[in-house]
């Protein structure tokens, strides 16, 4: 089987290869589902680990310590070697999993074969694919609780028993003090508590979270917010209790409980932060210092972890097993939410370079998970989702752009010259430098001539085959109506061309995969589908002032499609689909692309009797899209309006008029003059330098093919109304 171990003294981390566990008495072998990365304490082992031998000293003076007295007992080389055999040896990583029982010890009977259970320990809920668990440290999974939540089980344990080390009361007020993962569980257990809460954290992301999940407000704990809420809340007299659940060398954390608790308030230590108590700020108030060890009752005493001997409930209340099981049944009611801390999902087989990301703060997460070979996004213990598959692209051979002539105009063919094709794309390439336009293919010669007299196409001819054979023409263009771009597309493909289709590129499934086929079968895989907005000058400076985000963002877009004449051709659905499929795409594309990632569900739903769609996308980290797609809104009303909120910025759209973020500082883009640019002049240069240098096309083709197979999953879900999972993602 595989595991994620470490060697502590080169910082090296590895998936090794390692004999799998037997199957003792008293426990139960568990096959992983999921299990959590504590973005906290493992970050913080894997970083001591990289640090040098100093380094390491000074981050752990009680084993500095450990190792004086052995010198002092059995010399220096002996002393050596021991600590050296210690520290260059594999350790393991990882202590919250959810599972399936795989086998059962002797002496258990409260679970069987199948079961599924949370499991808790750094010693026996590692990160591996099988893992021995003693009695006292599993539970059993509440019916209905997805295996990606129970995974939280133990860091939820750990919450669940600072929290009752404080001793909150209903309609006490507390302050907790760093919004991680363990602090934004503790925000979460004391809203359901009846315990107001205010929350600390330097992180705009978290802080917001935060709010989400129940806290009354939440701040920088250097800003006057933090103070001034607290004072609100509590008439001035200070917080009940205190939970410090930050880390790190600053003593801020103690200073500051000290300064917004009550008299006689308690202080919960939850964390590992620097302890050194202002003495006389904790004097004068007389505040109950406090620690939380770990899960609960039975931490650290081998005959109850070990032996399974339990403690008896009216001298003991709550265990660590008694507060799995609670945590678990909180959940699987709906009285804490662990969905939103959710940061980023990876398979076991990436954990190295999950780690990896997450020590080198590529990977901003609250909460990440691996899973394991076999697991879908649900537990089998929930209702089934449907699913749409993403289709694989897969390359032929030849998969490389066709050799040009250096300085070569670079020759475009139109299959198309309807209103789209004459208004938004030939004026933009008629008068662009190093532009040939060789021919125009239409259905009937007089809208070809049309387009020839106009915009100086060298030919006119209604003969697509001759088109596709002719060597001089570098990229093909179709701009026809949608029942035709998936069989033009692919024709043109085989054919060798470099090939810009509008959207959408195909109306189905079987549409969808005729012009994969084609990629696999000739190799030529440089596809461009006209999704404009991505390229739209204004959106994309909009992007760079909004900048990077860490934590998951909401982005709401308003489409205000209204109605369509009588007698349009995009009424015929019968012939050309919806006229979402149609047009869908374009808002899913540009939500992917403002989100950096492609959806991994879609769920929709429609007024009856009209065409208004509330389409959700949902993305890896946790991220969503709404797009609401009326065709019902005022006229006078602008088309399209969006907003995308993340880490405590807002990024607004209007319409391609105008643009703004609000941030630490506000930016508000000049109102253009003159036509909304939607981006087809962007998107038209881009292409053109692709096919003339032989570069990479503007958008890969994997993110082409996400979006189209998310726009056709809006009617599955539609048919279904329920959500579907878009299999094949991240």
């Amino acid at each position: 089987m595989k595991q994620v171990v470490q060697n502590y003294k080169s910082g090296e981390l590895a998936l090794l290869d390692v004999p799998a566990p037997g199957c003792k008495a008293g426990g139960v072998l568990v096959r992983s589902a999921y299990s959590l990365i504590s973005t906290g304490t493992e970050l913080m082992k894997v970083s001591e680990a990289g640090m040098s031998m100093v380094g390491k000293a000074r981050s752990r003076p009680d084993q500095v310590a450990k190792v004086v007295q052995s010198v002092a007992a059995n010399g220096v080389p002996a002393t050596y070697r021991k600590v050296m055999g210690k520290l260059d040896s594999y350790t393991p990583l990882g202590y919250s999993l959810c599972g399936v029982v795989e086998q059962v010890g002797a002496g258990v009977d409260d679970v069987k074969v199948g079961d599924l259970v949370a499991c808790a320990g750094n010693e026996h809920a590692l990160h591996a694919e099988l893992n021995w668990v003693p009695k006292n440290l599993y539970a059993p999974v509440p019916d209905g609780l997805a295996a990606r939540h129970a995974a939280f089980g133990t860091v939820g344990s750990i919450a669940m028993q600072g929290v009752r080390q404080g001793e909150s009361r209903l309609g006490e007020v507390a302050l907790v003090v760093g919004l991680g993962l363990i602090g934004q569980l503790v925000v979460q257990l004391l809203a359901a508590s009846g315990v107001r809460v205010v929350g600390a954290d330097p992180d705009p992301a978290r802080c917001e979270l935060a709010e989400r999940l129940g806290a009354a407000a939440c701040g920088d704990p250097g800003s006057a917010a933090v103070e001034n809420a607290v004072a609100e809340l509590t008439d001035g007299h200070g917080v009940d209790q205190v939970y410090l659940a930050a880390g790190g060398g600053s003593n801020q954390p103690v200073e500051l409980a000290a300064r917004l608790s009550r008299d006689r308030g308690r202080v919960v230590d939850i964390g590992k932060c620097r302890l050194d108590l202002p003495w006389n700020a904790y004097y004068e108030k007389e505040l109950d210092v406090r620690f939380s060890r770990s899960y609960g009752p039975g931490r650290y005493d081998p005959a109850y972890e070990l032996e399974g001997r339990d403690y008896p409930i009216g001298y003991v209340r709550w265990t660590e097993r008694r507060n799995l099981a609670c945590f678990l049944d909180l959940a699987a009611r709906g009285r804490v939410d662990v969905e939103p801390l959710i940061s980023h999902i990876a398979d076991f087989d990436d954990a190295v370079e999950t780690y990896q990301r997450l020590k080198d703060g590529e990977l901003k997460a609250v909460a990440v998970l691996f899973r394991y070979p076999g697991q879908r996004e649900e537990a089998a213990r929930t209702a089934a989702v449907p699913e749409v598959t993403v289709p694989a692209v897969r390359r032929g051979a030849a998969a490389s752009a066709p050799a040009r002539a250096a300085g070569a105009p670079v020759r475009l063919a139109f299959v198309g010259a309807g209103n789209y094709a004459t208004s938004m794309l030939l004026p933009h390439l008629a008068q662009r430098e190093g532009v040939e336009l060789s021919t125009v293919v239409t259905t009937t010669a007089l809208s070809a001539a049309n387009a020839q007299r106009k915009f100086g196409f060298a030919a006119a001819t209604t003969d697509l085959d001759a088109v596709l054979g002719d060597s001089s023409v570098d990229a093909v263009f179709v701009v026809t109506r949608h029942s035709s771009h998936a069989e033009l597309t692919r024709k043109a493909l085989l054919a060798g061309k470099t090939v810009f289709v509008e959207k959408p590129l195909a109306l189905s499934e079987d549409e969808l995969a005729g012009v994969l086929a084609a990629v696999e079968e000739s190799g030529n895989d440089r596809l461009q589908v006209g999704f404009n907005r991505r390229f739209a000058p204004l959106l994309t400076q909009a992007r760079k002032q909004f900048g990077a985000r860490t934590g998951p963002a909401s982005l709401r877009y308003l489409v205000n499609a209204g109605r369509l004449d009588h007698g349009s051709w995009y009424l015929r659905q019968g012939t050309e689909g919806s006229r979402f499929a149609g047009e869908g795409g374009h808002f899913i594309d540009t939500a992917s692309w403002l989100l950096d990632a492609d959806p991994v569900s879609v769920y929709a739903t429609a007024a009856p009797g009209n065409e208004d769609l509330q389409v959700v996308l949902r993305y890896p980290d946790g991220s969503t899209a709404t797009v609401s797609y009326v065709t019902t809104g005022a006229p006078g009303f602008p088309k399209e309006t969006l907003d995308l909120v993340a880490d405590g910025k807002v990024l607004r759209l209007d319409d391609f008029v105008r643009a703004s973020v609000y941030g630490r500082k506000r930016w508000v883009s000049s109102r253009l003059p003159k036509a909304r640019d939607k981006g087809q002049s962007a998107e038209l240069a881009a292409f053109v330098r692709a096919v003339r240098t032989g570069g990479p096309m503007p958008v890969p083709l994997e993110s082409l093919v996400a979006t189209t197979t998310a726009t056709l999953a809006v009617q599955t879900a539609l048919a279904g109304g329920a959500p579907v999972t878009l299999a094949g993602t991240p």
